[in-house]
C-alpha cells in the first residue's frame, strides 16, 4: 500500500451513495500506470442506487455483470458501452445492496468531461473491474484539498431517458467552477 494517509478507506465508501457522490467531488482519482502516477481531480459524478433505481444496472437484479455492485464497498465496477467506451464506477454502501457512483469528469491541467474520456485518459479498462480501491495500488482515491463547503450543482443524470420517473432524480453532481 502507498504510504499515504489521504487514501480513502473502506468506511468512506460504506455510506449513502448520494452523499458519497457529492463527497467525491474535489477528491483525487490516482492511477499508477507503468511506473507513472496520474492524478486527476473529480469534478462530476452520478449516483446509482438500488434495484428500484431504473437507471441502475441493478434494476434487473443480480447478474454476472452486476454482481460486483452487490459486493463490498470500495471496489471498481467497470463496464463497456457501445462496444468501445469503458465506464468507471465505484461500488458504495453495504454488501448485498447494489449501488455505485459513476465518475463522469475529472480535471488535471485539462478537463476530461465524459466518462469515456476519463477512462481513456487514466487507462482504465475491464482488467481493473472489481479492483479494491483501498489497496493504494494501481488505482485509488485521495481526500480533497478543497475547503468545504463549496458549490455543488445538482441536476438529472445524463442519457437515461428510458428510466421513467427515475430520469428526473437530481443525482448528477458537479463542482461549480469559480
Amino acid at each position: 500500500m502507498k504510504n499515504n494517509t489521504n487514501i480513502l478507506k473502506r468506511n468512506f465508501y460504506n455510506q449513502n451513495t448520494i452523499k458519497i457522490a457529492q463527497d467525491l467531488l474535489g477528491c483525487y482519482l490516482v492511477r499508477e500506470y507503468y511506473g507513472k502516477i496520474i492524478k486527476a481531480e473529480i469534478t462530476e459524478t452520478e449516483a446509482y442506487r438500488g434495484e428500484y433505481d431504473l437507471a441502475s444496472h441493478a434494476s434487473r437484479g443480480k447478474t454476472n455483470r452486476t454482481k460486483i455492485m452487490y459486493g463490498a464497498p470500495g471496489h471498481t465496477y467497470i463496464y463497456i458501452i457501445y462496444g468501445m467506451y469503458f465506464m468507471f464506477n465505484i461500488v458504495t454502501e453495504k454488501k448485498d445492496f447494489p449501488a455505485a457512483v459513476l465518475i463522469r469528469s475529472v480535471s488535471t491541467s485539462k478537463r476530461f468531461n465524459g466518462p469515456g474520456k476519463v477512462t481513456k485518459f487514466l487507462h482504465l479498462g475491464k482488467s481493473l473491474n472489481g479492483y479494491d480501491l483501498t489497496k493504494g495500488q494501481k488505482i485509488w482515491l485521495e481526500k480533497t484539498k478543497i475547503k468545504r463547503p463549496f458549490k455543488v450543482i445538482k441536476s438529472p443524470r445524463v442519457g437515461i431517458d428510458y428510466a421513467k420517473h427515475c430520469r428526473k432524480w437530481k443525482w448528477n453532481f458537479k463542482l461549480k467552477e469559480s
